[in-house]
């Protein structure tokens, strides 16, 4: 079995939702907005978030800020709010340590989910990243899978891992490119959908499997 370990990145390694609450709340802040349009975001960026949701904004609430300007400054405010747990870091350094090879496969705009990447201290810890803006494919799409893969500097037909919190995009994803997968429970699991190779309450848990499977 290939060495090759594919995250998830929001909901798995990084904590998006408490970033994006943070985010939200100090642009809306910084321009006054009134409490509709606070909730018009939560709404809107709930799932995902790029540069059109903030030309809707700004138009729906009459905003002079340019849109790329209000991104921009989203992307820069999700950046300092991201945070990811000291002993996930951990946890792929002794991955690291062990000759695993480490790739981030995520469903987001490639400047924002890079921008994390870096925010985080992930970026010095993995070896390739495939976001779905870089070919505008989403997960489960088996290509940004590929994608992933080659730019880790492998190939999928050898195998691997994928690890995530989406049921369909993650786990459903990761069969159909031939990887074993681990399941972060808590999303409601699709009836039809074949079951994760290994369940989890949290990524350490997977980090775990995974460096077991080393010494086996």
């Amino acid at each position: 079995m290939s060495r090759l370990a594919l995250f998830d990145l929001d909901g798995t390694l990084a904590d998006r939702q408490s970033a994006l609450s943070n985010a939200v709340t100090g642009m809306c802040r910084a321009h006054a907005l009134p409490p509709a349009a606070e909730q018009w975001l939560r709404t809107e960026l709930v799932d995902r978030a790029n540069v059109a949701d903030f030309a809707r904004l700004r138009e729906i609430f009459g905003l002079e800020v340019p849109a790329a300007d209000l991104w921009q400054e989203y992307v820069d405010l999700m950046s300092a709010a991201v945070t990811c747990r000291p002993e996930v870091l951990e946890g792929l350094a002794c991955l690291r340590a062990a000759a695993w090879t480490i790739g981030i496969i995520t469903n987001g705009a490639g400047d924002i989910q890079r921008a994390k990447l870096a925010g985080t201290g992930l970026a010095d810890l993995v070896d390739g990243v495939a976001a779905s803006g870089d070919l505008e494919i989403r997960k489960p799409d088996r290509r940004l899978f590929e994608l992933a893969a080659t730019r880790c500097g492998v190939s999928l037909a050898d195998g691997g891992w994928m690890i995530g919190d989406d049921p369909t995009g993650d786990i459903g994803g990761g069969h159909q490119a031939g990887l074993r997968t681990i399941w972060l429970r808590g999303r409601p699991w699709p009836e039809g959908l074949p079951a994760a190779h290994h369940v989890v309450d949290d990524v350490t848990d997977a980090i775990t499997i995974l460096l077991n499977e080393t010494l086996e």
